[in-house]
């Protein structure tokens, strides 16, 4: 390999897939805020919509991941708090 053109910063991050809260470890160089405990060890957060293990080419079943009726159900169960803030 050429020195000098790969990133020295490469450490173990955990990716979370959010439609089946299933969660993996692996090298990577991105940058997150947020971070997990696994086993006792922390580690750089990074939240995934869909992975291999919750996609329907590879797992074999058809599923739908419903991203907009995440915001409804969360907009609807938190309208509440929102009115009381604004009074």
């Amino acid at each position: 390999m050429k020195k000098g053109i790969h990133p020295d910063n490469y450490r173990p991050v955990a990716f979370k897939d959010m439609s089946n809260e299933e969660v993996f470890i692996s090298r990577s160089t991105i940058n997150t805020k947020e971070t997990i405990e696994i086993d006792g060890v922390t580690y750089p957060l990074v939240k995934l919509e869909i992975t291999s293990s919750s996609h329907p080419f590879y797992t074999g079943k058809q599923t739908l991941v419903d991203t907009a009726g995440r915001v409804d159900k969360f907009m609807n169960r938190y309208a509440k708090r929102m009115d009381k803030n604004k009074k």
